[in-house]
């Protein structure tokens, strides 16, 4: 609106705020000194256009008082303009009516400030000249801010358009997955065995011929909005392209069953978002041009379940050898829950992870409305075709199909899965040693070969400097059971982790123990053929196995036994096993007995090899692997371990030292010295079946500086051990033998390497010369040359309990107060039972180390962890369960032993 006369526009500073002062140009202008009404053009004042509108302007009727600014002036009206002002108000009517108010000199017109042309005065010009620059640079900012938004909208939806106009989805007679894996020895050119996907097993299906619990539970457990979703999942794709920007692990997830068979058919899963935006393109695509019955169709024939299967169809026959048409509701529940992780939910390999999968899918059907809460109630896991019984075609059924299945788990936990396996053309480079293979291949068949059938044997070497497994047997049969690893019963050779565990403690290989028959709560302990070296160092007693030595060295340490465990799973025992559960404890985590010393617990041929290889590498521990290197077909490197470094998990002092105290084993047990002369360490075990008198698992463990080898013989169904002509097989046997063998082979012809020389441990480095107090000099200030031998105090309190120490057999065992013995070195005396085993020197007596073959033994002990034996530190009783003792009552001998006479 234009302004009104007597106003001033917005921005002009109104007349009224500057200092009234006289015009001295008011004079010179022409007709400024004549009346008002006869200056020039006054009188023409109602004829000029728009005059006679004056009173039509917005505004122009409302009082002076109400117009913006109006007030202004009137509240600064000098006295003198006030004067004239009512001496014109008294004027006649027509002059005030008819004619503009006289202009008061000094002053500002009577009837308002005048009127200011049009654009204002220089004021008003210069501020809206700002203004206006200001107006024009904001101006620009939003264009250009508009052609960002519109570039940011349209691009997308150019390209979006593109892509979908470009790419295409295959169906799934189209898709191609048989490419080769090829696993190759550590030389990388040996093939060890392949993995070939099995030709033909994608049998297309159609829909009607898939029952429909079978697909109910495949959308319980992939998409349940699968019919309503426009195929995908916006949610996802964000989660996915956040997780991408972050560089997460978990990138990717969260797809539709659309997106699934995108992701399968064309763009793989591979976690960028450039892939993630072209499935999402696709996945569009798809929902919109085919119906969702033959996307589901077309996904249930082409998505890998596991166990080599692509499809529904090979799935049924794969997990239950049946067509898919006979498939009931628990049998499409498990197939549906392994499609998640089909590597780590297949229900043999992973049980609780299957079941627990198996249960969230019956649980979605039952909240979808498509299975009734009454008959989900009732279900069971159903029964499914073993693993060792599948054919997929690939010719792994020798020695070498076990160490495919070993490559394969590795693989899958490093995040190469099947389906990746199965279409990349992966050459996969292992840690296994052609020569050190063939060497215990051909042990473990030569030196069965005319023995009882039933004999079954395992052989694992190990590398101490890397962890690299450089051989792997672990049955004859690929499609088999893997005795590797098994859970199975050490025996002696679980002493060394004792002897490891006592030097860590402080105390030498020079300290001494009475190796005499020890009697605790009626159970007699003793050695085998009644074996004994007197008051002898613990180095000779490892030598020669002597049971009694080694329970009294566990009785005299700082929490025994659970410092024996430790020192066992730093080395390199597991702490857990598939199927056992915690290892070397009782059940229920509550620590383990007595008998650990003695090897009452179980452990795996490849963790034996793995733990003896730590003490070989003085004290640094390698996890074992598998896996070199993985390559794809196109040259893109998935995996490469270089050389681990490890970790120092013991002192090498301690390290060393065991290690010297177990260098002459192999020569003392029946001539099992390596070829050459070469140094090694190692151990012999056995295990004794209950209280049969046999025994049930046979031990060799050993290693040189470059080589640590675990070799086990036993039966699969827990057999008596007997060799071809009848007699016991122990440690120093067949074991033995085969560990030799395998040796020899796996190092001819590399450098004859020796062992580092021990720090010393109190004192002490190494063996020392001597064996037996009588004769030794002393090794600690706080013991003398000579030692007292402990006799055994008497029981002054006894009360009886039966204990059951084997199933259904049960021995009165009585109760004993703890007693001390004086003597002039701190020891304690035995004060539990205990599993037996020695090795016997076919003659020898006392110290000396007498002169026939030897043999190791072990049986079994433990202790149910009710009973206990009061005034003990620990709660169980030693021995109480398995063999290893004599009953005090005539009852039979039952410690198992070995023994091989001279020559």
């Amino acid at each position: 609106m234009p302004p009104r006369p007597g106003t001033l526009p917005p921005g002009a500073v109104p007349p009224v705020q500057r200092t009234p002062q006289a015009d001295p140009t008011v004079a010179m202008r022409p007709g400024a000194d004549a009346p008002a009404a006869q200056r020039p053009g006054a009188d023409a004042a109602a004829q000029r256009p728009g005059a006679d509108a004056a009173a039509q302007r917005p505004g122009a009727d409302a009082p002076a008082a109400q117009r913006p600014g109006a007030d202004a002036p009137t509240q600064r009206v000098s006295a003198a303009m006030g004067a004239s002002a009512a001496a014109g108000a008294a004027g006649t009517a027509s002059a005030a009516n008819d004619a503009p108010t006289t202009r008061v000199a000094g002053g500002p017109p009577a009837g308002g400030p005048p009127t200011v042309p049009p654009g204002g005065g220089s004021g008003g010009g210069a501020g809206g000249g700002k203004g206006g620059g200001k107006s024009n640079r904001w101006r620009t900012i939003r264009r250009i801010g508009y052609v960002v938004v519109a570039a940011g909208i349209l691009v997308p939806i150019l390209m979006f358009m593109l892509a979908y106009v470009v790419q295409d989805v295959p169906r799934p007679g189209e898709l191609q997955t048989n490419q080769a894996a090829t696993i190759y020895n550590s030389d990388g050119e040996g093939v060890i065995t392949k993995v070939i996907p099995p030709e033909g097993n994608r049998t297309e299906v159609e829909l009607d011929a898939i029952p429909v619990h079978v697909r109910n539970a495949v959308l319980a457990a992939e998409d349940r909005d699968f019919y309503s979703n426009p195929g995908f999942s916006v949610t996802g794709f964000a989660r996915a392209a956040r997780d991408n920007v972050l560089g997460r692990d978990s990138a990717g997830g969260g797809s539709t069953i659309t997106q699934q068979y995108v992701k399968v058919a064309v763009v793989g899963s591979e976690r960028t978002l450039t892939r993630k935006l072209k499935e999402l393109v696709l996945s569009t695509k798809m929902a919109n041009q085919w119906a969702k019955d033959d996307i589901l169709a077309a996904y249930l024939n082409t998505i890998y379940f596991g166990r080599g299967a692509y499809g529904i169809a090979a799935a049924s026959n794969a997990y239950f050898g049946k067509p898919v048409g006979e498939l009931t509701v628990e049998e499409g529940a498990v197939l549906a829950s392994s499609i998640q992780l089909p590597s780590l939910l297949d229900p043999e390999q992973n049980p609780e992870g299957a079941e627990a999968r198996w249960n969230y899918v019956l649980d979605g059907m039952v909240a979808a409305g498509t299975l009734d809460a009454a008959e989900r109630t009732g279900m069971k896991y159903p029964a499914y075709v073993p693993i060792a019984e599948l054919d997929n075609g690939d010719q792994s059924s020798g020695p070498e199909g076990l160490i495919k299945n070993q490559v394969l788990a590795e693989l899958s936990r490093e995040g190469i899965d099947e389906n990746l396996l199965n279409t990349a053309g992966l050459q996969i480079t292992t840690t296994i040693d052609p020569q050190a293979q063939q060497s215990a291949v051909e042990a473990a068949q030569s030196n069965l070969e005319g023995e009882p059938e039933e004999l079954r044997t395992a052989v694992v070497s190990v590398d101490p400097r890397s962890g690299a497994i450089r051989a792997y047997y672990g049955g004859e049969s690929g499609v088999g059971y893997d005795f590797a690893q098994s859970g199975l019963q050490t025996g002696s050779s679980f002493k060394v982790f004792g002897l490891a565990a006592n030097l860590d403690q402080g105390v030498p290989l020079s300290q001494t123990y009475d190796s005499g028959p020890l009697t605790v709560n009626g159970i007699k302990i003793g050695n085998v053929e009644g074996e004994s070296c007197g008051q002898c160092t613990i180095a000779e007693a490892l030598k020669r196995s002597l049971n009694t030595s080694f329970y009294r060295m566990m009785l005299e340490m700082d929490n025994g036994p659970q410092a024996i465990a430790d020192m066992a799973h730093k080395l390199g025992i597991a702490k857990e096993l598939p199927g056992i559960g915690e290892t070397l404890t009782e059940p229920g985590g509550i620590g383990p007995n007595y008998g650990i010393v003695l090897g009452q617990y179980q452990s795996r041929v490849l963790d034996m090899a793995s733990a003896y290889a730590t003490l070989a590498a003085s004290g640094r521990h390698h996890e074992p692997y598998f896996v070199q290197k993985v390559v794809t077909s196109d040259g893109e490197v998935l995996l490469d371990r270089g050389t681990p470094a490890g970790e120092q998990v013991v002192d090498a002092a301690v390290a060393d030292n065991t290690t010297s105290a177990m260098t002459p084993i192999a020569a003392y047990s029946n001539g099992h010295a390596l070829a050459g002369g070469r140094p090694s360490a190692a151990k012999t075990g056995t295990a004794q079946l209950g209280d049969t008198g046999s025994n049930k698992d046979a031990w060799m463990v050993g290693y040189t500086p470059s080589l640590s080898t675990a070799v086990w013989v036993g039966t699969e169904e827990g057999l008596p051990l007997e060799n071809s002509w009848g007699g016991m097989i122990y440690g120093s046997g067949i074991p033995s033998d085969i560990w030799k063998d395998t040796m020899d082979g796996a190092l001819e012809g590399t450098e004859v390497e020796s062992f580092p020389k021990p720090e010393p441990i109190a004192g002490v480095s190494g063996v020392p010369a001597w064996t037996a107090t009588t004769t030794a000099p002393a090794t600690r200030e706080q013991t003398t040359t000579s030692r007292v031998v402990p006799s055994l105090p008497e029981v002054p309190e006894i009360t009886t309990q039966n204990v059951e120490i084997f199933p259904g057999v049960t021995i009165p065992v009585p109760g004993v107060a703890p007693q001390t013995t004086t003597q002039n070195a701190p020891s304690r005396p035995g004060t539990g039972g205990q599993q037996e085993e020695s090795e016997d020197t076919g003659g020898g007596t006392g110290g000396g180390t007498g002169g026939g073959g030897t043999g190791d033994d072990s049986d079994e002990g433990g202790s149910p962890p009710q009973n206990r034996i009061p005034g003990l530190e620990s709660p169980a009783i030693p021995g109480a369960q398995g063999g290893g003792f004599q009953g005090a009552q005539g009852g039979s001998p039952q410690g198992a032993f070995e023994y091989a006479p001279a020559g």
